[in-house]
C-alpha cells in the first residue's frame, strides 16, 4: 500500500485483524480505542483470584477465520466436553455426540429425554451442514430456528428441553426465533471442532491479536476516543478527544451504536440482545461436576444455563475454590437484583442437586451486558451494510457486516482490509 495512512477506530477483533493485515500490506496503521484495553466486548477481569470472563463466551475452534487468525497453541485452550447435561428438578441427564464423546455415549443412548427418532435426526442434520460452507447456509432460504427444526421432524420435546437452552446461550433467544442460518453454521462448527477458552479467560484472545497487530507495525493508542469523522473523499480528517489526525483511509471498527453514530449508516444493526451473567464462588468439594459439560436449565429459562467453569479451566479460580456462572436472558434479567439472581441460581442447583447444600453459594460479579449480540431474525444478513458503506474513504468492519459472532467479527477484519488494499 506504499506508505498509505489508515486508521483504524475500535480494537476489537474485527479492527485488530484489520490492523495487522494492513500493516502487513504496508499501510501505516494506527489503531484508536476509547476503552484501556482492547477486546470490545471480549473481556476478561480477575477478581479475588477468580477469572470472569465478560458474560459466558466461548471459542469455536473449527470456525475458519479462527484457525486462520490465531495462534490456538498459543492460546492454551482449556475444552468443554461435547453436548450438554439437561437438568431439571430432581433429574440430571446426559445428551452428548456418541461420534465424539465415547465415554458419555451410554448415557446418551439411554437418555428419554429425546426420542430415539430424535438423535437419528441429529445425525442426519449433522451429515447435511457438513457438506454446506459458510457462504452456502448464509445465502440460503431462511426461516427461524424453531420452524426449521420443526420442518426436519424433531419433537417438541427436543427442541424445548435442549435446543432451546443450549441455543439459548449461543443466540441469547431461547424462543428460538433466531436466523435458521446461525443454528446451521454454529452447528456445523460444534459437529467439526470443540468448544473451548483460554487459560488466562478470553481476553487472551484479542491480546494475541494485538501482539501480532503490533508485530506487523501498527500502533494501537488506548483510551482515545474517536469524536467525528469528516470524509473528503479522497481521505479522512478524525477528530479524537486528544487531537486531529488527517489520514488517507478510515475503518470503523467500533460497536454498531458507535459505527452507527459515526459514519450515519443507517443499516448497520443497533437492535439488541442482553444477558446476565452471574459469577459464584463455592467451595471446591461442593461444586457440581459435569466432566466439562454445560448444565441446560429444562424445567424453567432463568437461569438459561450454569457452567462449572473452574472444571473447565481450573485455572480460572484459586485452589480449593470452584468457578461457575449463570447467564440470564434477555432485557427484564437486566434490571434484576443481583442478590435475587444469585438466589435463583442457588434455588435452582438444589432442585437439581437434592442432596447438596448450596448456602455457600457466593456472588463474586455481577455483568449485565445490555448489547452483547445484534438480533438475527429471519432475513437480517441480507439487509446488512457492506465495508464500503459509508463511501468515500471510510469502511466499516465489524460481526454487523456478516454475522453476530467471533467468526463474523475476525472474518470482517480480513475483509474489509482486502477492500482497502484493493482501492489503493
Amino acid at each position: 500500500m506504499n506508505g498509505a495512512s489508515v486508521v483504524v477506530a475500535g480494537a476489537g477483533l474485527a479492527g485488530l485483524v484489520a490492523a495487522r493485515r494492513l500493516a502487513a500490506a504496508g499501510a501505516d496503521v494506527t489503531v484508536l480505542e476509547r476503552r484501556s484495553t482492547v477486546g470490545g466486548r471480549v473481556r476478561t477481569e480477575t477478581r479475588d483470584g477468580f477469572t470472569l470472563d465478560r458474560g459466558f463466551q466461548v471459542l469455536f475452534t473449527a470456525y475458519p477465520a479462527v484457525r486462520r487468525e490465531l495462534d490456538l497453541a498459543a492460546l492454551d485452550l482449556r475444552y468443554f466436553t461435547p453436548g450438554a447435561v439437561i437438568a431439571r428438578p430432581g433429574s440430571r441427564s446426559v445428551l452428548s455426540d456418541p461420534l465424539r464423546d465415547l465415554r458419555s455415549a451410554p448415557a446418551s443412548i439411554r437418555n428419554d429425554e429425546v426420542t430415539f427418532t430424535d438423535k437419528v435426526r441429529t445425525l442426519f442434520l449433522r451429515q447435511h451442514v457438513d457438506t454446506r460452507t459458510e457462504s452456502e447456509i448464509f445465502r440460503s432460504a431462511d426461516r427461524s430456528i424453531r420452524s426449521y427444526l420443526r420442518e426436519w421432524g424433531f419433537s417438541d420435546d427436543y427442541v424445548d428441553n435442549f435446543v432451546a437452552p443450549f441455543y439459548g446461550g449461543i443466540t441469547l433467544d431461547r424462543s428460538l426465533s433466531t436466523s435458521k442460518r446461525v443454528f446451521e453454521y454454529t452447528f456445523k462448527a460444534l459437529s467439526d471442532g470443540r468448544i473451548a477458552v483460554p487459560a488466562a479467560g478470553m481476553a487472551a484472545i484479542p491480546e494475541q491479536l494485538a501482539a501480532r497487530a503490533r508485530s506487523t507495525g501498527a500502533s494501537i493508542r488506548l483510551s482515545e476516543r474517536v469524536e467525528s469523522v469528516t470524509d473528503h473523499g479522497d481521505g479522512v480528517t478524525v477528530e479524537t478527544d486528544a487531537e486531529t489526525i488527517d489520514a488517507d483511509a478510515l475503518v470503523v471498527a467500533t460497536d454498531p451504536k458507535e459505527a452507527n453514530r459515526l459514519t450515519d449508516v443507517a443499516e448497520i444493526p443497533t437492535d439488541a440482545r442482553g444477558c446476565v451473567t452471574q459469577h459464584y464462588r463455592l467451595p471446591e468439594d461442593v461444586a457440581p461436576t459435569t466432566r466439562r459439560k454445560l448444565l441446560l436449565n429444562a424445567g424453567d429459562p432463568s437461569p438459561n444455563t450454569v457452567v462449572p467453569m473452574s472444571e473447565v479451566a481450573p485455572e480460572y479460580a484459586p485452589d480449593d475454590e470452584a468457578l461457575l456462572n449463570a447467564t440470564f436472558l434477555g432485557d427484564a434479567a437486566l434490571d434484576r437484583d443481583a442478590g435475587a439472581l444469585a438466589d435463583e441460581t442457588r434455588l435452582t442447583l438444589e432442585s437439581w442437586y437434592p442432596d447438596r447444600d448450596f448456602a455457600d453459594l457466593d456472588p463474586v460479579r455481577t455483568h449485565r451486558i445490555e448489547f452483547a449480540q445484534f438480533d438475527q431474525p429471519p432475513g437480517v444478513h441480507e439487509t446488512l451494510p457492506d465495508h464500503r458503506a459509508p463511501g468515500g474513504r471510510t469502511y466499516l468492519a465489524g460481526d454487523y457486516t456478516a454475522w453476530s459472532s467471533i467468526q463474523g467479527a475476525m472474518r470482517s477484519g480480513r475483509e474489509v482490509a482486502r477492500a482497502v488494499e484493493w482501492d489503493f
